[in-house]
């Protein structure tokens, strides 16, 4: 008969040698990457809400105010404008190419012949540098020597002032500001076509669906969370977009097309109050945080509606 003894785990803890902490053998690995994090996007933050909080004007010494920079925003009519640009802008700047980029992609998505070189036709302008697009529509919004008025004269209309009317400043940006992304979102929703199974075509074709049922129904859903993609991109490039509305207009004619970037750059390069400045740069990210949040928030209540839908 045998005697099975078992030690007690107090017992096998003291038995156990002790281990020492080590550090994990990929930290050099990390070092590197933790000090560019540091230097590039969270010190250059920190400093520039430091800055806001500060009145702090180039040659002269600074004084910390806290936030009465951020109490002066509300009071600026130039700032509110601003906004307000911003957001107009931003909504037609994101509407208009996911519906042309959307149209493009279904035509494109069709077997036609030179469909391979039309498509590289059609996606050249998002190539172009944004200065040398804002100088060849600049020469094309010309009042007088432009071609846009010269082919509106062709079909009957009278000619348009376009980046020199306060009306349509905005509506003429938005213009090329679509010209040259349409063909970013139809290059995401032709990743998104190609992706759906033929099945469900296949389906709609036996019960006599005619093309726009078909849309609607089986094409539209399965490339929404595609179009998701493609609005959020192009919500967060509108928004900061300062290039083509500086190069074009520089904000003008007067203020009528001064979106918060261009203020911004005014405020803190022209006026040289860098305090005021850095607080309307923070204001400015929260804003662009809580449009993508928006958005986010969107997708994941239509994904929820159309699971219930489905359960349904």
């Amino acid at each position: 008969m045998s005697v099975v003894t078992q030690a007690s785990p107090a017992a096998a803890d003291q038995a156990a040698p002790a281990r020492e902490w080590r550090p994990p053998s990929y930290w050099p690995f990390v070092i590197p990457a933790l000090v560019v994090v540091l230097a590039v996007i969270i010190f250059p933050w920190v400093f520039t809400i430091w800055m806001s909080l500060q009145e702090w004007k180039v040659g002269s010494p600074t004084v910390f105010v806290g936030l009465a920079n951020y109490l002066r925003l509300p009071t600026d009519p130039r700032f509110v404008e601003a906004v307000g640009h911003t957001l107009s802008y931003t909504a037609l700047s994101v509407l208009l190419p996911l519906v042309f980029g959307t149209l493009a992609a279904v035509v494109f998505h069709q077997k036609f012949a030179a469909r391979g070189f039309l498509r590289g036709i059609f996606i050249m302008p998002m190539m172009a540098t944004p200065v040398a697009i804002a100088l060849v529509w600049t020469m094309m919004f010309h009042p007088q020597l432009g071609v846009l008025n010269y082919l509106l004269s062709l079909v009957g209309l009278p000619p348009q002032l376009w980046v020199f009317n306060p009306t349509t400043v905005i509506p003429s940006l938005v213009l090329v500001e679509t010209w040259q992304w349409t063909p970013l979102v139809m290059l995401i929703v032709l990743g998104g076509l190609a992706a759906i199974p033929t099945e469900p075509y296949e389906s709609a074709q036996i019960d006599g669906a005619n093309f726009w049922q078909v849309f609607r129904f089986i094409t539209l859903p399965l490339i929404m969370p595609f179009l998701f993609i493609a609005g959020m991109i192009r919500m967060i490039d509108a928004v900061k977009s300062f290039d083509i509305i500086f190069a074009i207009t520089q904000g003008g004619p007067g203020s009528a097309s001064e979106t918060i970037n261009v203020y911004l750059y005014s405020v803190a390069f022209v006026y040289y109050d860098l305090g005021y400045g850095s607080a309307i740069a923070v204001v400015f990210f929260l804003l662009i945080v809580a449009l993508a949040a928006l958005l986010l928030y969107l997708r994941k209540r239509l994904l929820w509606t159309s699971q219930l839908g489905s359960e349904a």
